[in-house]
């Protein structure tokens, strides 16, 4: 754990004032700070992939959201994360059936809103005090240089600005539908095991809910319009891929295929 970084929490709670005053709470401290907000069970878990929060405050009503609180339980307990983290969950349910049924969740602590003094403090306060134990009961004392873990997010984040710092040197106009397509598609390969990249152009299509050609022919667009405008020395330098000298520009299977390479390699 890296103590000098903010705990980073997701916040599931679809009351607005409550919403409000767990968010006033955490703008106050600088020891804390919100990653995801929102009122939905399956939101919530998406927050938790793409984010890898420390903590998670969990609504187990949301009657106003979307799912449940137990949705979210159930879902979280089948999804592998590298760190799985602190849950805390608010609730105006006293039953001892509730009780005995977030036992099987492992969850770490739970707050009742009717309590004496509950408060957003009381809640956040909690999850700074059981913070250190986070890693050290899931995986040990972390070595210096896991100390600071790179979330799905950072990742996808980091590629893409690695294809967009290709694509621009290359001299691929952003106001084309292509220059998009073909860094959806080399994202897609730099981030998916060979054996699967000959579908990548029908796996867009199905993503964009179109036809094959309909990606095709625009990424074939864009190249032609790079290779029209660019300087062709320059960018021959950048593109080392052979290309047909009877064509004089890589098809997009062509190019996508190298510039993934190219970036996997590099990365």
């Amino acid at each position: 754990m890296n103590a000098d970084r903010m705990m980073t929490i997701v916040l599931i709670e679809d009351d607005p004032s409550a919403c409000k005053a767990f968010i006033d709470c955490v703008n106050s401290r600088s020891d804390v700070e919100f990653v995801g907000i929102t009122g939905h069970s399956d939101k919530g878990l998406q927050y938790v992939k793409d984010k890898l929060p420390e903590a998670v405050i969990l609504d187990m009503e949301l009657n106003w959201g979307e799912g449940s609180g137990l949705d979210f339980l159930e879902a979280l307990q089948k999804t592998q994360l590298s760190i799985r983290p602190i849950v805390v969950v608010t609730t105006r349910n006293r039953s001892e059936l509730m009780q005995d049924h977030l036992h099987e969740y492992c969850i770490e602590w739970v707050f009742h809103k009717k309590q004496k003094g509950y408060c957003p403090e009381m809640v956040i306060n909690r999850l700074v005090k059981l913070r250190p134990y986070l890693y050290k009961t899931q995986r040990g004392d972390l070595p210096p240089g896991l100390q600071t873990i790179e979330t799905p997010e950072e990742q996808r984040n980091r590629i893409y600005r690695r294809i967009d710092a290709e694509l621009n040197a290359m001299g691929f106009s952003v106001k084309l539908k292509g220059r998009t397509l073909a860094r959806e598609g080399i994202y897609l390969l730099v981030t998916r095991d060979k054996r699967q990249w000959e579908t990548v152009f029908y796996d867009l299509a199905v993503m964009n809910q179109t036809h094959y050609n309909n990606i095709v022919r625009p990424i074939d667009t864009a190249i032609n319009d790079a290779w029209k405008n660019a300087d062709i020395e320059a960018l021959d330098k950048l593109y080392t891929a052979p290309i047909r000298k009877d064509v004089g520009i890589p098809t997009p299977t062509e190019f996508v295929y190298h510039l993934a390479d190219k970036i996997r390699f590099t990365m």
